[in-house]
């Protein structure tokens, strides 16, 4: 069923992407720096891949969110996340981790929990796999993908009511929660998750919404379903994995307040406090 307060709100902070064209300023992986680059402008954002310690504090101070991303880590990047963090916290700019691959090696969590313990975080979107790991449920991991992971509803709750902010676990169904409501989003295709780096995009379009949306839970949602739908567009016109990665971009440059009215496919319920 189409809520349609939410597909109302994922079109409104889409237009307010579109007129405003906030800087988004992404310190993330060589694997998806280019995808994410890349969505970003089709969404109508401005991104910019900065991560040298000299100037990410001026860096982040011109923007209108900031995306982490551990996909591949450097230890000088660690510390390039963590000034920025910082500066963006005390400048009141809202930032989204991607705990990519947390739970897959000790490296990879340990950060993850550096970051949580040094950084205010409007947002936390991650597989259901790092998601579970954050919230300390158990979850396999092979590499940096999920296998399996038991109750992502719940996981997404408590991570969270750890960060004070808005989690996401995206799957089949895209679970969002905030302290007191909890969402699904069905919006997306298989597709998806058969190119490198969906998930990298889908996290920096939280950032880009974030630019725009106060509320943290609204701007993971909305990010969320606007994804989604245009994974759905793409995939009607596509032969494979190939032309869908190209196609993906085309229809998330293509999203427009019809397009998301028609196909948005997400409830939200308020949930008792843990």
């Amino acid at each position: 069923m189409v809520e349609l307060d939410l597909a109302e709100l994922t079109a409104a902070s889409l237009e307010r992407i579109h007129q405003r064209t906030p800087l988004v300023h992404n310190i993330t992986n060589f694997v998806v720096m280019n995808d994410t680059a890349n969505v970003l402008l089709a969404i109508g954002a401005s991104p910019v891949m900065a991560h040298a310690i000299e100037e990410v504090r001026e860096m982040v101070s011109y923007a209108g969110a900031l995306v982490l991303n551990i996909g591949t880590l450097d230890t000088e990047w660690v510390e390039s996340m963590l000034i920025a963090g910082e500066e963006a916290n005390a400048r009141g700019i809202p930032i989204v981790l991607d705990p990519v691959g947390a739970g897959a090696t000790r490296l990879r969590t340990a950060t993850t929990q550096q970051i949580l313990d040094n950084v205010k975080l409007a947002s936390v979107r991650g597989n259901a796999g790092e998601i579970a790991t954050i919230a300390g449920f158990e979850a396999k991991l092979r590499g940096v993908d999920s296998i399996s992971a038991d109750s992502p509803d719940a996981a997404v709750r408590a991570v969270a009511r750890r960060i004070g902010g808005a989690a996401v676990a995206s799957g089949a169904v895209d679970y969002v929660a905030d302290a007191k409501r909890l969402a699904e989003v069905r919006n997306g295709d298989p597709l998806m998750g058969r190119i490198t780096g969906s998930g990298c995009m889908a996290t920096a379009l939280v950032g880009a919404f974030l630019a725009v949306e106060p509320d943290p839970f609204l701007a993971s949602v909305e990010a969320m379903i606007a994804f989604g739908i245009a994974g759905e567009a793409a995939a009607k016109v596509s032969s494979g994995p190939g032309t869908f990665r190209s196609n993906l971009m085309d229809a998330v440059a293509n999203l427009d307040r019809a397009t998301i009215l028609a196909g948005a496919r997400a409830t939200t319920r308020e949930v008792e406090p843990a």
